[in-house]
């Protein structure tokens, strides 16, 4: 009897629960699905892509490092084996006692930290003072803003996020960031969007709050209208076609751009993922072997005995 009533009382709150899902959804909200993207790192046995990595490198570079961070990738990082300015060997006419393996000799790593459009800031010097420098394959890539407060003064008081890890902590992973960066639609008709702000549909957020007061009813929608999925950013869309100059070929779209610069932001929050996979192979290969092997013994071992 008592089995009876709890088995009851179980299907009680699961159709309750399956019933607020439905009125959930029937009034809107929430957010869209990120779209799944064939990346080259997928899977068991995928990589990365160096001239994808390149060609993100130069969109971050372009475009994203205007507003956000990359704090845990230093430009020596750019040079490391699989990463996207790798050198096996020097080009022609380099001293022979100079290693271009090594990210800190690496001439196009050089280069880029030499040139980056930020200075670091060093010190103190002889007098006490800090002071600016280019910096050097052993630096950090400089951030756009000093600090936090600087960086909301210039964001509508929004802080934008460091890019370093954007990849892993956000659900949806590297599907989550092409889509949000090729997903920016026009506001509908039943909001209205405060000035500085843009609406996504896969951005998480409410936009029962953003609706016209003559769509809600009591907190909620009026019949026959729904709320809008995703939410609103402070950052307008960043990417437009022919923004960045490509110069092997590849399409200068939208979408080129923003898959270039998403296994980019991968590789920067994994840098290590193709040594990490290889080695799952060989251990799998080596247990596979030794399961055999086992296998073998145990067969020769106890073939007389009954």
């Amino acid at each position: 009897m008592k089995a009876m009533t709890i088995t009851k009382t179980l299907i009680a709150v699961l159709a309750a629960a399956a019933a607020s899902q439905a009125v959930a959804l029937a009034a809107g909200g929430g957010e869209k699905h990120p779209e799944h993207q064939h990346w080259h790192f997928s899977g068991p046995f995928g990589t990365y892509d160096p001239n994808a990595l390149q060609r993100g490198y130069q969109v971050y570079e372009t475009v994203c490092s205007n507003c956000h961070s990359l704090n845990y990738v230093a430009f020596r990082n750019l040079g490391q084996k699989g990463g996207p300015f790798y050198l096996e060997s020097c080009p022609e006419g380099f001293p022979d006692n100079v290693d271009c393996s090594n990210p800190n000799d690496n001439p196009i790593v050089k280069a880029l930290a030499d040139k980056y459009k930020y200075q670091v800031t060093d010190g103190p010097d002889d007098t006490g003072e800090m002071f600016q420098r280019a910096a050097l394959p052993s630096d950090s890539i400089p951030a756009p803003y000093a600090n936090e407060q600087l960086a909301r003064m210039a964001n509508n008081n929004a802080l934008p996020p460091d890019l370093s890890l954007i990849t892993k902590a956000r659900g949806g992973g590297p599907d989550y960031v092409y889509s949000l960066l090729t997903g920016y639609e026009e506001a509908p008709s039943t909001v209205q969007l405060a000035p500085g702000q843009y609406y996504n549909p896969y951005f998480p957020g409410d936009m029962a709050q953003a609706m016209k007061p003559e769509y809600m009813h009591d907190g909620h929608p009026v019949e026959g209208v729904t709320v809008p999925p995703g939410g609103v950013l402070s950052m307008a869309p960043p990417l437009a076609d022919g923004i960045v100059e490509y110069g092997d070929g590849s399409p200068q779209t939208v979408e080129q751009y923003a898959k270039d610069v998403t296994e980019f932001l991968m590789w920067a929050a994994e840098p290590k993922m193709e040594a990490r996979k290889a080695l799952g192979v060989m251990s799998i290969i080596y247990l596979v072997i030794l399961a055999g092997i086992l296998y073998w013994s145990y067969r020769k071992v106890w073939a007389d005995q009954h």
